[in-house]
C-alpha cells in the first residue's frame, strides 16, 4: 500500500475538517473530511497513513510542487503514527 503524508487542512463553517494527505512526489493525493470536534475527542491527526492505491486520485498540476514538498517534509520529520 501506498504511503501519504499530510500536506493540508482545511475547516469550513460547517464544522469540517478536510484532510489532504499526499505521496512524497507530490503526484498522488488521498483526502479525508472528519468533523472538528473529532479532533478535540479523538485521536488526532497522523503525520502519514498507508492508503489502498484506488484510494488515490491525481494531485492538481498547480499543488503537485507544494505537496512534494509538504510531504517529504513531513516523512523527514515524523514517523507515521505521530500526532500532528
Amino acid at each position: 500500500m501506498p504511503t501519504v503524508w499530510l500536506v493540508d487542512r482545511q475547516f469550513d463553517s460547517k464544522g469540517l475538517v478536510r484532510l489532504t494527505y499526499a505521496t512524497e512526489d507530490g503526484e498522488r493525493v488521498h483526502t479525508k473530511e472528519l468533523a472538528e470536534q473529532r479532533l478535540v475527542t479523538g485521536d488526532g491527526i497522523t503525520a502519514g497513513r498507508e492508503v489502498d492505491e484506488t484510494a488515490l486520485g491525481e494531485t492538481p498540476a498547480d499543488e503537485v510542487e507544494r505537496f512534494a514538498t509538504e510531504a517529504s517534509k513531513m516523512a523527514a520529520e515524523h514517523d507515521l503514527d505521530d500526532r500532528v
